[in-house]
């Protein structure tokens, strides 16, 4: 893998620190790419990863969404591990996985479903009304800029 040298961004850029810092870290190698998996954009705001699960069950299959992280973990239950089967072939891997998913802040797990072995975990990203963009009037003649029509409470 390329390393790639951020120091310029550094410079440019405030409050990026920990988004280059992440990069930095990435080590795709020895990183499991079971199971495969998709992210897409289902609208501006609005996110969906597909992770194929097939040959599990939803009981056998479990997600956590903590901080800025989401946690997808999969693993068959004892009893169907030990039942006794004889395959010619086994082509469709079962083993246990763990998925983890660093989210970015204000993106919210939604809702998740399992539907013909694509497990789907919807995912939206809301601003609190204190982060959205607000219009700043602007006076002149020694006036004072007023950011917010509320009163000062003393």
């Amino acid at each position: 893998m390329q390393n790639f040298d951020f120091s310029p961004f550094y410079r440019s850029t405030v409050g990026f620190d920990r988004l280059f810092s992440a990069l930095d870290g990435l080590t795709p190698e020895g990183k499991s790419s079971y199971p495969p998996y998709n992210i897409e954009r289902t609208g501006d705001d609005a996110y969906r990863i597909s992770v194929a699960v097939s040959g599990f069950s939803a009981d056998e299959i479990s997600i956590e969404a903590k901080e800025n992280n989401l946690i997808i973990k999969g693993g068959k239950s004892v009893e169907t591990e030990k039942e006794e089967r004889d395959f010619l072939h086994r082509g469709i891997a079962q083993r246990a996985f763990d998925l983890r998913f660093q989210l970015a802040d204000y993106v919210e797990v939604i809702g998740a479903d399992l539907e013909n072995g694509l497990l789907h975990v919807s995912l939206k990203r809301e601003l609190p009304e204190s982060k959205k963009p607000r219009q700043i009037k602007i006076t002149s003649g020694g006036g004072k800029t007023v950011i917010e029509d509320k009163a000062a409470v003393n």
